[in-house]
Formats: structure tokens, sequence, C-alpha cells
């Protein structure tokens, strides 16, 4: 491990169910499975979510191990959250959830972070004492519940803060009106953390939820002002679009037969970061680079990245693709996203 990307939020298990299959269960959490998605992209991932010493925990931590994703935090004593999926016709999901978001302190948590570079350092063998170490901390994301349950999302917040230092910050919403029915309440806490993020990527259904008086492109604006490099946004059967401060891009949405959506919005989120990251874009040191993406780079970022959530839309549960399957798939298919030029400022 050279160096790592992180994600930190909840992790959980699936209870898919739908009228015409028996209820299954899958380990989920739209954090878990973008650090999922980052790993079969063949990057050293690092975890940190919550689980329960129960049967359920001992899923998700069989699931971690399978993945070669490094945990960073061992089993509590609270119960193992539990989301229920409830899957229309189309297989479109709608969720209730079952929640508990308790982490240790953000001191507890920067010192397991501190821990893990300092033994990765060491086992590196570095000759230089005053190197940088050759593991860091190069890139962290959050997102959905974890970013806004209490008390564990202020918690992040402050290990958000800690990483920024040698870390680019990646952030999606996944707003849920369920758990946090206050729109003026989810928008400020929404606005904190984009502040503080390189890249948000959101749904349409997240900007129209936190912000319906205006048109999805204003919203994008607006939250490229508050900091972030470059803001995506996933559309559905209607593709995605970026903004970035080089203009702005569209992807069409690649023809597939649709199995479910379950986890595809996190393969998306998985794929972007590995663009930026095979592109030398991530990393506290590469801020400024990343301010200055190019839309060509952005076109390609948003292509990959929609890619890799049809792939993950053609089969079951939140299944993201490899590296190989990714790289197999943009072979074969055809054009960059639309070239669309709009600069950020118009």
């Amino acid at each position: 491990m050279s160096s790592y990307l992180a994600v930190i939020g909840e992790c959980l298990v699936d209870v898919v169910q739908s009228e015409t299959s028996a209820p299954k269960a899958h380990v989920g959490g739209s954090p878990f499975n973008v650090a999922v998605g980052l790993a079969r992209l063949e990057h050293d991932v690092v975890f940190a979510g919550r689980r329960g010493d129960d049967d359920y925990g001992r899923m998700i931590a069989r699931s971690l191990r399978a993945q070669g994703i490094t945990s960073l935090l061992e089993a509590d004593d609270l119960p193992t959250s539990v989301a229920t999926a409830t899957l229309d016709p189309t297989g479109q999901a709608s969720y209730e959830f079952s929640l508990d978001w308790q982490l240790p302190s953000a001191e507890e948590l920067k010192q397991k972070f501190d821990e893990l570079i300092d033994s990765s350092s060491s086992s590196s063998g570095s000759a230089e004492p005053d190197a940088e170490p050759e593991c860091a901390l190069r890139h962290l994301h959050t997102g959905s519940l974890g970013a806004v349950i209490q008390p564990g999302a202020e918690t992040v917040k402050d290990v958000l803060d800690y990483a920024r230092e040698t870390a680019t910050i990646s952030y999606d919403p996944n707003y849920r009106p369920t758990v946090v029915p206050n729109r003026e309440e989810a928008r400020q806490q929404v606005e904190q953390f984009i502040a503080r993020a390189d890249v948000i990527q959101a749904s349409t259904e997240d900007l129209e939820l936190l912000y319906p008086e205006r048109s999805h492109v204003e919203t994008m604006k607006a939250w490229l002002q508050l900091g972030p490099a470059l803001i995506t946004v996933t559309r559905g059967a209607s593709g995605a679009m970026a903004l970035a401060h080089s203009g702005f891009a569209e992807q069409e949405a690649f023809s597939i037969d649709v199995a479910d959506t379950v986890g595809a919005g996190d393969s998306f989120m998985a794929a972007t970061l590995s663009s930026l990251s095979r592109r030398n874009l991530l990393g506290a040191d590469r801020r400024a680079a990343l301010q200055q993406i190019s839309h060509a780079e952005v076109a390609e970022v948003l292509r990959t990245a929609a890619q890799a959530a049809a792939i993950t839309s053609s089969r079951f549960g939140a299944q993201p693709p490899t590296a190989a399957e990714l790289a197999e798939a943009l072979a074969g298919s055809s054009g960059p996203a639309t070239d669309t030029t709009t600069a950020a400022s118009s």
C-alpha cells in the first residue's frame, strides 16, 4: 500500500424486496459501496464505518476482507444498521432505515488514521527519516446518511477538516427526506460539507428535493462557488452532467437492460475518483491542478463514471465493475461526453 483512498460513512445490510422475489440480504450503504467500487478498480482502500458485533456485522466484516479493504474500526456493541429496499416494477429502489451512527471521537479517528500511516510507512522501510511517508491518506470520501445523522455526522465533519491537510475530499449528499425532513436544515448541512469538498456527486432527485425553486444547473453553479473543483450529477436514464471551472459537459446514458439501480450512483462515484486518481488529480498537493481540470478531462471522467454505473445497473444488487470489466466496456463504447462548453460563470 503506497497511498490509499479512504471512505468514512455508514455500512449496513440492505434487505432488498419486491413483489416478485423473496427478501434478500446484501451488505450495503452508499459509502461502503463506494469503498467496494474503488477496491474493484484496484485501489488500496481504507473504510471507516461502524458495525455491530452480530450476524449482520460479521457479514460486513467478511465482505470487507473479501474485497481487500482495510477496516479502520472494530465491531461495537450497537446493532448493525439495516436498510430495507423495496423495488418497484422498473427496478427503482425506495428505502426505510433502522440506523445507529455513533463513532469514536474525532481525535480517536485521527489517531487511527495516523497509526495506519505510520505503520505502513515503517513497513515500507524508507531510509530517509525526514521523507514524506510512502503511505499517505490521499483522498477521503464521505456522504449519505453518515454525513447527516448525529452524533456521527459532526465527527465526520471534524475528520474531513483533519484530512484536508493531505487529502482531497469528495462528498455525495444522497439526501433522504425521511431521515432529515426539514429541508432548510438539510441544505445547511449539505452546504457545510460541500464547502469542505473538492469533488461533489449528486442526483437530480437530490437537487430537486433540496432546491426545488431553481434549475439543476443553477444549483451546480452555486455549489461550485462554495469551493469544489468538480460537480457531477447523475440523471438516471438521461445520463449525467458535470460542471468544473473549465465548463459544462453532458454524457448520455449507455444502453443496457436494467436489472435494478441499487448502487449505480455509488459505482459512478467510485469510477469518478478512480479516473481522477489515474490522472494524478487526487491529494492535497494536487488540489490546485484539480481546480484547473480541463474540459476534455471532465468529459472523459464523466464517460468513465457513466459506464461504471451502467454496468452496475445491468446486474442485481450493488455489484460495481472490476477494472478489467470497466476497461473492456469503455473500449467497446463510442464517443466521449457531449462537447458542451458552457462556462461555469455564464
